[in-house]
């Protein structure tokens, strides 16, 4: 296991796809307004999840010069996402990225 990413590329574009996902969480569209309301997600606390994810971003992004700090981030990422594809890019960040 390594605690750099390697390519690289991974751990960025599943940063790319989490900060469209952070973009998308400040005004939710209706699919995500939907799944949300699904969970029972309470409205008053959808700005956590702008935050959240920004952060996941940044660690991410850190992650690519600061030893460790990707490998928690994909995992937290991986955690946090509520989507199939986010989970499996997530996943497959930290397979193909940090363990083979």
């Amino acid at each position: 296991m390594t605690l750099l990413a390697d390519p690289w590329w991974l751990p960025s574009v599943l940063a790319a796809a989490v900060a469209l996902d952070a973009v998308l969480s400040i005004r939710p569209p209706r699919f995500i307004r939907d799944c949300l309301d699904g969970v029972r997600f309470p409205r008053d606390w959808w700005w956590t999840l702008v935050v959240i994810k920004t952060l996941a971003v940044a660690g991410l992004l850190v992650g690519l010069v600061v030893p460790g700090v990707g490998l928690a981030a994909t995992v937290g990422s991986e955690f946090w996402l509520n989507c199939l594809g986010f989970h499996a890019l997530a996943l497959a960040t930290l397979v193909f990225g940090y363990l083979v």
